[in-house]
């Protein structure tokens, strides 16, 4: 029995799901609203509940006088102890094994087939499934393009904007005017939304302006130079391409619950990644990276660690880059996208100042690093533009939205929340 968990019987997600005679997603709402109670089993994946509980609120029926609750059934993203699994995938394991290109067209359509092997030692053969540096071709597969003549609108669409324009800013441009352009963004048929994808992503990375010579053709390599300046180094590269996959997806994070309510009124692909894009950028998701850069950027060297934290402290402000509604304990995305840092650059002074800041927090008991803290490290070793790993989360997390698109496309109902009227008597 886990350390912190009395001596009682737990069943499984099946069995309190038919005792309450409710979906098994009601179950982690019920978990979510503090109803039930659950704890992993030792493999990490499985969900066990208190059968105690459980009989107890089989007795007294389903809780009421309770704010509603949209449950949405899915087959994409479930979330373990301190990391997601891409359609019961570890998304560590496919960051150490497969490409963006590969990931992201098994979150559309469940296949082709993925690698469960680990990869070679750093240096192995480029394309032979290691850790060397990446193919041409990603995955064995055709390269992403965009149409000629779509590229060409976004990029003059961005002519006249600020040169100083975060990433993020200039992809919400550029998605609508993709949109715009595409005749093809209307059917809505799984293959067609993937090959759609497929030009979308591809449009987002090559329409913003190239700041250096891309090293190959996958989209890390093409993302790389539109938002750093230098050449990558390969173990850079190799954890920007992580970072891709570590970020693809994760359930229903914000941003995918309004893209999939954007699906459900049957938006069109570029629509539902416009949608996800105006809400990612918020502080409290994709935008967290962003503050976790600034936070960085003050640090210009380890004792300076312990006066930014003071500073947001006691202005009330969170610390960007720390804490996790789901990892209570610590974001297992973050630690293995760090330690590729580390492994790349075990040198830079970035890698101090970020180490010195993830001490002083746990000094401090104050919540563990998540991922956006370790994309803004990513950005800082590599030296990024202001606002890549905004651009970075964005870029990878189009393909969960779309994902989730093509579930509710299939699904052809209309999501709709009820709010619970707390305004004055109806007169």
């Amino acid at each position: 029995m886990p350390e912190g968990f009395p001596a009682m019987e737990w069943i499984d997600a099946a069995t309190a799901a038919e005792r309450l005679g409710v979906k098994p997603a009601t179950l982690y709402a019920y978990v979510s609203r503090g109803v039930l109670r659950r704890r992993h089993g030792d493999d990490g994946r499985r969900s066990l509940f208190s059968a105690e509980e459980v009989e107890r609120l089989a007795r007294r029926g389903r809780p009421r006088n309770r704010p509603p609750e949209l449950v949405i059934e899915s087959a994409v993203t479930a979330l373990g102890v301190d990391r997601p699994y891409y359609r019961g995938r570890d998304v560590l394991e496919l960051a150490a094994t497969s490409g963006f290109e590969t990931v992201a067209a098994w979150l559309w359509t469940a296949g082709p087939a993925l690698p469960h092997q680990r990869p070679a030692p750093a240096g192995s053969p480029a394309g032979s499934g290691g850790h060397g540096e990446e193919p041409a071709a990603p995955s064995g597969g055709a390269v992403w393009r965009c149409d000629p003549q779509a590229l060409r609108a976004a990029v003059a669409a961005q002519q006249g904007l600020p040169e100083d324009l975060l990433p993020l800013d200039r992809l919400q441009v550029i998605a609508t005017v993709l949109g715009a352009s595409d005749p093809l963004r209307h059917q809505l048929d799984p293959a067609s939304v993937s090959d759609t994808g497929r030009r979308l992503i591809a449009g987002l990375v090559d329409a913003m302006p190239r700041l250096s010579e891309p090293q190959g053709e996958s989209i890390a390599q093409r993302l790389w130079s539109r938002l750093c300046p230098a050449p990558p180094a390969p173990g850079l590269l190799r954890a920007l391409q992580a970072a891709l996959v570590l970020l693809a997806d994760h359930e229903l994070a914000a941003s995918t619950l309004a893209a999939r309510v954007a699906a459900s009124a049957r938006a069109d692909p570029y629509a539902v990644v416009l949608t996800g894009l105006g809400v990612l950028g918020g502080p409290l998701h994709g935008g967290a990276s962003y503050g976790a850069e600034r936070l960085l950027a003050e640090v210009d060297e380890p004792r300076q660690a312990a006066r930014a934290i003071t500073g947001r402290l006691r202005r009330g402000e969170r610390v960007p880059g720390f804490g996790h509604s789901i990892y209570t304990n610590g974001d297992g995305r973050g630690g293995a996208l760090l330690d590729l840092v580390k492994e790349a650059a075990p040198e830079h002074e970035r890698i101090a100042a970020g180490q010195a800041v993830l001490a002083e927090m746990r000094r401090r008991r104050l919540p563990e690093r998540n991922i956006d803290f370790s994309l803004a490290i990513l950005a800082a070793v590599s030296g990024m533009v202001s606002g890549a790993g905004e651009a970075i989360f964005a870029v990878a997390r189009a393909a969960g939205w779309l994902a989730h698109a093509i579930e509710e496309y299939e699904r052809g109902t209309l999501l709709r929340l009820r709010a619970s009227y707390t305004g004055p008597p109806i007169t």
